[in-house]
C-alpha cells in the first residue's frame, strides 16, 4: 500500500486532500505545525500525525526516513500576501527554504512524486494579456508570496532535471469551502459566512471590485488525486474560469445565509490584485479534471458547515 505525506494536512485544503487519500486507500501521514491548521480537521483516526515546522530540517528528514512516502503533497505555507509584503524574509524562510527541506528529503528517500500547491491567483501579475489566463502566460508575481511560489516551481524544475524527482504543480484560483479559517485574511467566503451567521457587521476591502475565480475545496482535492497518476513535470491551473467580484460574492453569500445588513467599505489591502481568473482547459484535457460544484452549491455547503460548527 502506498504512503502519502500531506504537508499542511491539518489545514483547510490539506485536510480535504487527506480525506480524498483515505478514500483511495492510501496510508496517510500528516506533517503540520498547527500555526493555521487544526487537529480536529483530521477526521480519520488511522492518520499518523507529526507536529512540526518544515523549517526544521532534522524533523523533516526524520519523518521521511521513518515513513518513506511514495507521494508528497506540499500544502504548508505562509499564506498571507499582506504579511509577505510586511515580512518578506519570513515569507521566504517558510515558503522557499522550507520547501527545499522537503525536496531534499524527497530525493534522499525515493519519493515517487511531489505535488505542489501553487497559486494561480498571484502568479500572472496585475495585467495578464488574456482572461481567463492560461498557463502559457508569463509569470509576473509582484508580492513576495507570489515570488516565493514561483521560486518553488523553479526548484521543482531543478530537482526533476538534477535528480529525476517527478512532480505536478497545481496553481489554484481562490479556494473556499468547509474548514476554511474565517479569522485569517485569505478566506473571504469563510469570513462572510461566519459573520453573517453571527449577524455581525461586515466590511469589504476597498471598492469591492476585486475580481476572483472561486473554486470549491473538494474540486481542488480531486485535482490533487488526479495528479498522482497524471501530469508528469507539468503545471496546471485549477479554477472555474468564472469571474466574480467581491461585491457580487457578498450578495450571493448574503442570500444563502439570509443576511440583511449591508456591507461597509474599508481600506484596500496591500498586495491585492484587481483581477484574477484562470483558464483550466489544460487540466480538463490532461488530468480529466472538471469543477463539479457551482459557486451557489459551494456556498450552500460552506453555510451548512459553519452553521453546524456554530451550533456545537
Amino acid at each position: 500500500m502506498n504512503t502519502a505525506l500531506v504537508v499542511g494536512g491539518a489545514g483547510f485544503i490539506g485536510s480535504h486532500v487527506v480525506d480524498a487519500l483515505i478514500m483511495r486507500g492510501l496510508n496517510v501521514v500528516v506533517f503540520d505545525d498547527l500555526s493555521s491548521g487544526q487537529k480536529e480537521n483530521i477526521l480519520n483516526k488511522d492518520v499518523v500525525f507529526v507536529e512540526g515546522d518544515i523549517r526544521d530540517c532534522d524533523l523533516v528528514a526524520h519523518t521521511f526516513e521513518v515513513h518513506k512516502p511514495d507521494f508528497v503533497f506540499h500544502l504548508a505555507a505562509q499564506i498571507s500576501v499582506s504579511r509577505s509584503v510586511r515580512e518578506p524574509k519570513y515569507d521566504a524562510d517558510v515558503n522557499i527554504l522550507g520547501m527545499i527541506n522537503l525536496l531534499e528529503a524527497s530525493v534522499k528517500n525515493g519519493t515517487k512524486k511531489f505535488i505542489f500547491s501553487s497559486s494561480g491567483g498571484v502568479m500572472y501579475g496585475e495585467n495578464p494579456s488574456v482572461y481567463p489566463t492560461p498557463e502559457t502566460e508569463p509569470e509576473r508575481p509582484f508580492s513576495p508570496y507570489g515570488i516565493a511560489k514561483m521560486a518553488g516551481e523553479r526548484y521543482l524544475h531543478f530537482y526533476k532535471k538534477e535528480y529525476g524527482l517527478d512532480y505536478t504543480i497545481l496553481r489554484y484560483a481562490n479556494v473556499y469551502g468547509p474548514r476554511q479559517n474565517p479569522h485569517g485574511e485569505a478566506g473571504v467566503v469563510a469570513i462572510f459566512t461566519e459573520g453573517m451567521l453571527k449577524d455581525q457587521p461586515l466590511t469589504i476591502n476597498g471598492d469591492g471590485k476585486y475580481i476572483r475565480d472561486y473554486v470549491f475545496v473538494e474540486d481542488v482535492a480531486n485535482a490533487n488525486m488526479l495528479a498522482m497518476d497524471n501530469g508528469r513535470a507539468i503545471t496546471y491551473n485549477i479554477g472555474t474560469g468564472t469571474a466574480v467580484d467581491v461585491n457580487e460574492l457578498f450578495e450571493l453569500t448574503k442570500k444563502v445565509n439570509s443576511y440583511e445588513k449591508e456591507a461597509e467599505h474599508g481600506p484596500e489591502r496591500p498586495g491585492d490584485l484587481r483581477k484574477s481568473v484562470l483558464n483550466s482547459e489544460l487540466a480538463k484535457k490532461e488530468l480529466n479534471w472538471n469543477p463539479h460544484f457551482t459557486l451557489e452549491q459551494g456556498l450552500i455547503l460552506t453555510h451548512e458547515y459553519f452553521e453546524s460548527k456554530l451550533s456545537l
